[in-house]
């Protein structure tokens, strides 16, 4: 992952309205949503917005069974493997993200905007301190 794609605030809520309508295709009921701190709040907030739920969950021991989870990118599959114990219901967890890594094999519970290019390192508008950016 030596390359960079930087992606705009304008591209990203482009990104969030196409993960929002997949997940409002799916037709199910979610009462929360859940994530994590380093890597989904953002995401989680702009989902939250667009489908209506008032209720994150960041960092929890727990997920509830009517909560989607959400992240900014699956990638390695780590952070996936991780929250699936977590899950009330693991079989049905439902985890949501802007981008999924090409090339890798994605779990049938992935709902994503859009697959990276490549092996890409995805640099988001609220990573600019991160990388130098200001």
């Amino acid at each position: 992952m030596n390359q960079k794609e930087y992606v705009d605030w304008n591209a990203i809520e482009s990104l969030a309205d196409v993960l929002a309508s997949k997940v409002k295709s799916l037709h199910l009921q979610f009462n929360s949503i859940s994530t994590i701190s380093r890597g989904g709040l953002v995401t989680a907030r702009l989902l939250a917005d667009r489908l209506g739920i008032k209720v994150i969950l960041v960092d929890k021991s727990e997920i509830p069974q009517d909560s989607l989870f959400v992240d900014d990118i699956y990638d390695t599959g780590k952070t996936f493997a991780k929250i699936l114990p977590k899950a009330k219901d693991s079989d049905h967890l439902i985890y949501a993200t802007l981008f999924a890594r090409k090339g890798k094999i994605i779990p049938k519970q992935v709902v994503y905007a859009q697959l990276t290019k490549g092996d890409e390192y995805i640099v988001y508008p609220w990573d600019r301190f991160e990388h130098g950016l200001i």
